[in-house]
């Protein structure tokens, strides 16, 4: 059986997943509507314990503390990968006002700078903390750099990973993995999709309806 994009009804001995998303090409940018995606799920496990949700992980944090995620655990989560020298940097006032307009609702928006892509993000934690803020204004909650991609992902990415599958990898910076109340992801959207789009808003209004 297949998954049908945009429901939460599974069969799970057939092992597929509905991304209600954007379709990755082989070229970086190129996308378009997903309904149908074949995926075999994987457990994964962060050092000894075996992850079950996003609230499992903690992150170090961009002003060298860290970010524990068990701390939003019944709150839906946005991820982002960022960089401070993309053409999609912008994006950083779209999610800036996602979280101002959805925050007392229960919204966390975290950004997760990166320089896997481009090596747009090559500042340190205090260059990049003070370019978001000074430009965008940004007080949301901010990870700070780490790789995204491949075998050296941190943690959570390669989670991500094993929940969505591979066409939900980051393919280049700022996007975007919306996880629910239950602390499981619910879509993903890619560089393309501004986050003050209709697909996103919608998407975060219905994670935050009552569980």
């Amino acid at each position: 059986m297949w998954w049908k994009s945009g429901t939460r009804t599974r069969n799970r001995a057939a092992g597929f997943h509905p991304l209600q998303a954007d379709f990755i090409t082989s070229r970086s940018f190129s996308c378009g509507a997903l309904h149908w995606v074949p995926f075999l799920p994987q457990k994964q496990q962060e050092g000894s314990t075996l992850v079950t949700s996003i609230y499992d992980f903690t992150l170090p944090a961009l002003d060298g503390t860290s970010i524990d995620l068990s701390a939003y655990k019944g709150q839906p989560i946005l991820i982002v990968n960022t960089a401070s020298k993309c053409g999609f940097t912008p994006q950083y006032e779209g999610l800036q006002a996602l979280w101002t307009q959805f925050r007392k609702a229960g919204l966390v928006v975290i950004g997760v700078p990166s320089n896997d892509f481009g090596q747009q993000e090559p500042g340190t934690s205090e260059e990049i903390a003070t370019f978001c803020q000074k430009n965008y204004g940004v007080d949301f909650p901010m990870a700070a750099r780490s790789p995204v991609k491949g075998d050296a992902a941190i943690p959570l990415f390669k989670w991500l990973d094993g929940e969505l599958g591979y066409l939900a990898r980051p393919r280049w910076n700022f996007f975007k993995y919306l996880i629910g109340r239950n602390g499981q992801p619910v879509t993903w959207f890619s560089c393309l999709t501004s986050p003050t789009s209709a697909r996103v808003r919608n998407a975060v209004e219905r994670a935050l309806l009552p569980a």
